[in-house]
């Protein structure tokens, strides 16, 4: 029996702000980028592309290695950051938030874009031609027409921002009450022998995970 409620908790609280911050931002950005790049031309596209879809193939220890470089205190933005809002972005829930989007935006912004894709071009024109907006067309027609494949990105995003450990472990650090997602407190619990706390979190997230999924599946 977990003695320590306050330790078993705080991880997973930890995990839920984490992984719905970073599925709120996937959800908006994922979905802009998918619709500008199925809707739009415009030079170096392929290029943009690839890089939205890079960190599913990268490991997550170079996710981490170049999130560091990015906003590490000797980094140019680090700097920016430390001078305008004196803290830095390292070892912080922040620093967890943006590993978790880094690594969950490729299956959002890949699975809507595919939605888009099958979207019927003559039912959008038409709308086009009686007078529609492109937010009009986006709003009642598109978004509709792509609502499971949009739903279906947010499961794969949320699923993959809940279970970050890499880039997470690297960029914001295992931190007690700060940083320690339950990923990360599973890796430190068994490490340490701890095997009735690790089992206690891993069906915890076995149980979230299910019933987020559910809900949005249920929600598509």
């Amino acid at each position: 029996m977990v003695t320590n409620m306050e330790q078993f908790f705080q991880p997973i609280k930890l995990s839920l702000v984490v992984s719905i911050s970073a599925l709120m931002i996937v959800s908006v950005i994922g979905l802009l980028c998918a619709w500008l790049m199925e809707k739009k031309q415009f030079k170096g596209k392929v290029i943009l592309d690839t890089v939205l879809l890079l960190p599913i193939v990268l490991p997550p220890t170079v996710i981490g290695f170049l999130l560091i470089m990015l906003f590490g205190n000797n980094s140019v933005v680090g700097q920016i950051i430390q001078f305008l809002f004196d803290t830095t972005v390292m070892f912080t829930v922040g620093a967890a938030i943006i590993a978790a989007v880094i690594v969950a935006l490729p299956l959002m912004y890949q699975t809507t874009r595919t939605g888009i894709s099958l979207v019927d071009q003559h039912v959008e024109d038409a709308a086009r031609v009686d007078g529609a907006s492109e937010l009009d067309v986006f709003r009642l027609i598109t978004f509709p027409l792509i609502r499971k494949s949009f739903f279906t990105g947010i499961t794969l995003a949320f699923a993959r921002a809940l279970g970050e450990f890499g880039a997470t472990l690297m960029f914001a650090g295992n931190i007690p009450g700060k940083t320690q997602t339950i990923p990360t407190a599973i890796y430190v619990a068994i490490e340490s022998n701890q095997m009735q706390l690790a089992w206690a979190w891993v069906v915890t997230i076995i149980v979230v995970s299910y019933g987020m999924l559910l809900i949005i599946r249920k929600s598509a």
